[in-house]
């Protein structure tokens, strides 16, 4: 388990990407400029060539193999280097933002960056159109509801997923979370492994993934 003591000192890790030679179908789909379900596609009738992580569903796509496809079906390879994938975390415990910017950053695939209020981080997404926003909704100035909407009222940020976090969570309040948007959740203290797992899942598949 995860245990992090208050600090109010932000955080603000490097957003350097590593190079990388294998993509999940969210990394694809924001290259070939299409939805995560049709990269999936691609894969299942072997158009578009991969391999599947053991023990679960999760496509990779080797660098080379999209080269491969793009080229043969006339796609400009110039959006190949887009970096790593953006996650924007929202929480005012520099301690646990840190473990966390370290661990979901580690891979490589991602780049993180942190916002500790509101106001920063809708600032911060709107400059970066993160895929995954993880946000503490027991911060004293988030409204759940309002982000939601915000999100899904702006052209740039209306794919973004949202990940909810907080030690005060009941199962009745996670459920109205997921009702209401959220694309996720996770009671603190957690494991590192807990949301690289969802982040990863949310940002292959599209797909929307309780917490626990």
């Amino acid at each position: 388990m995860m245990d992090h003591t208050r600090d109010r000192t932000p955080i603000r890790p490097p957003n350097g990407a590593k190079s990388r030679t294998v993509l999940t179908t969210g990394q694809v789909a924001k290259i070939c400029s299409v939805a995560p379900r049709t990269v999936s596609k691609w894969f299942d009738t072997g158009q578009l060539r991969g391999y599947r992580i053991p023990g679960s569903k999760d496509r990779r796509i080797p660098v080379d193999q999209l080269v491969r496809f793009m080229k043969e079906h006339g796609m400009p390879t110039d959006r190949l280097d887009v970096g790593a994938v953006d996650v924007l975390i929202v929480d005012d415990d520099a301690d646990f933002t840190a473990l966390l910017s370290e661990a979901i950053g580690a891979g490589g695939d991602y780049a993180v960056s942190v916002a500790d209020s509101a106001f920063e981080a809708g600032v911060m997404a709107q400059q970066l159109q993160p895929a995954v926003i993880v946000v503490d909704v027991s911060l004293h100035d988030i409204d759940a509801r309002r982000i939601v909407k915000t999100l899904r009222t702006n052209e740039r940020l209306g794919s973004s997923k949202l990940i909810a976090t907080s030690g005060l969570l009941t199962e009745g309040q996670c459920q109205s979370l997921l009702q209401e948007g959220f694309s996720g959740f996770l009671r603190k203290p957690f494991e590192v492994r807990q949301i690289q797992e969802l982040i990863d899942r949310l940002v292959s598949n599209g797909d929307d993934a309780n917490g626990q």
